[in-house]
């Protein structure tokens, strides 16, 4: 079993920075692969960056956010580093875990959900 539990949300100015936290904790088998989600009301679920730990971290980014947001995973917490925030970015963000021995990107067949954390980023 795996629960997550993100934090670091919070309300900044457009060009702001914010970093995330998601604390994983598990029992048995470890799940590889984490990503960040997010969704804005009346929008779908969209996935934002996801991470893979293999040999070496295998990560994906939406194009959107590309250049401007970091993922990283360090032993059990898994980060969203986002800089030069837009408006757009606005959204509740969760954090998702998945058993896997590949990559999954950023589909949303993730098993594991946290229950989110709120970004606001004014103009």
């Amino acid at each position: 079993q795996v629960q997550l539990v993100e934090s670091g949300g919070g309300s900044v100015q457009t060009g702001g920075s914010l970093r995330l936290s998601c604390e994983r904790s598990y029992i048995g088998a470890i799940p590889y692969c984490m990503a960040w989600f997010r969704q804005a009301p009346g929008n779908e679920r969209e996935g934002v960056a996801s991470i893979y730990r293999g040999n070496a971290d295998t990560t994906s980014y939406v194009d959107s956010v590309k250049g401007r947001f970091t993922v990283s995973l360090d032993k059990n917490t898994l980060y969203l580093q986002m800089n030069d925030l837009k408006p757009d970015d606005t959204a509740m963000y969760y954090c998702a875990g998945a058993y896997c021995p590949r990559p999954k990107g950023l589909g949303t067949d993730y098993t594991f959900w946290g229950q989110g954390t709120q970004v606001t980023v004014s103009s």
